[in-house]
């Protein structure tokens, strides 16, 4: 059947559409996406505005007509931390069912974390080991771990590259001192929750998926998206941390001509550089290779475990 995910994110309104049937990989047919940035249109109470419920309704619209178009049977509609945390999130999905037809499950962090290890430990199967996954959205920070389909243990914290770009780097570059701010806060989040994960031990291997670690992974030297799905992508730390500082001294737009930075995430680069590097360190992680599939692939192997094959 052909099935689509449409994933309400703090950073985009994206629908992935595959082809999928029990017990084979999701084929991707169509992808349409259009960027939204609803973890920046929270106003001072936390409540999304009147302008960002037009616009999310105006592109679910738009989302639904693609899916039309290209013959999804079902659509499986999730949202993630920016509505979640939207003092308002109940207004936000009513209206949303109301004026669109559409019933927006909003996924609970942990719930977004262990969704998203189920498609890495698809991705590199059971010869992986215990996986350690890192994901960093818009609005949060997923952390995942285990050698089952389950982790053993999942979090999700408030660091977000989106979220933590409007709230602690107004500037264009950022001032120093807000760097620094940053860096102390995010490391001290991540280093509250390392406890409960290196009581299971030492990671056989550890990945990251999202589009701030791929873009990291890009301008380090990894190869370009169009070289293809199965070639192998690595993050070192030793790279990165050389990147946090060049980052730091540049403007939005000189990051946007990096390789494989788009203009609308150049933004938030530096904010998604800080968190990557403070979990790898306080995970001792020295490498780490990019996964593929993330949270969408999630949802859709999670709906076709439950199908009748």
């Amino acid at each position: 059947m052909r099935l689509g995910v449409l994933d309400v994110g703090s950073n985009t309104v994206h629908l992935l559409v595959v082809d999928a049937h029990p017990g084979a990989r999701p084929l991707p047919a169509h992808s349409h996406k259009e960027e939204l940035r609803l973890a920046q249109l929270l106003d001072d109470k936390g409540a999304i505005g009147t302008e960002g419920v037009d616009r999310l309704v105006g592109v679910i619209h738009e989302a639904l007509q693609a899916a039309e178009d290209k013959g999804v049977e079902e659509v499986l509609p999730f949202a993630t931390s920016a509505v979640r945390e939207a003092v308002n999130a109940d207004e936000v999905l009513a209206r949303v069912k109301a004026e669109t037809g559409v019933e927006l499950q909003v996924l609970a962090g942990d719930d977004e974390a262990r969704l998203t290890f189920l498609a890495a430990r698809r991705w590199f199967g059971w010869s992986a080991g215990k996986l350690l996954v890192l994901d960093i959205g818009g609005g949060s920070l997923e952390i995942a771990y285990g050698i089952d389909e389950e982790p053993d243990a999942a979090v999700s914290l408030p660091l977000g590259a989106g979220r933590l770009t409007a709230g602690w780097l107004p500037g264009d570059p950022p001032d120093p001192e807000d760097i620094r701010a940053l860096r102390r806060h995010a490391r001290a989040e991540i280093a509250r929750t390392v406890g409960e994960f290196s009581r299971f031990g030492a990671p056989d291997h550890v990945v990251a998926t999202s589009k701030t670690f791929r873009q990291l992974a890009r301008i380090a030297g990894a190869a370009r998206s169009a070289e293809g799905l199965y070639v192998q992508r690595e993050l070192k730390r030793e790279s990165l941390e050389a990147w946090v500082p060049r980052l730091a001294g540049m403007t939005a737009a000189q990051r946007a001509e990096l390789p494989g930075v788009s203009e609308g995430r150049a933004e938030q680069l530096l904010a998604g550089a800080l968190v990557a590097e403070g979990a790898m360190d306080l995970f001792g992680v020295e490498a780490l290779e990019i996964c593929t599939w993330a949270l969408r692939e999630g949802v859709i192997l999670r709906k076709l475990d439950h199908m009748t094959p």
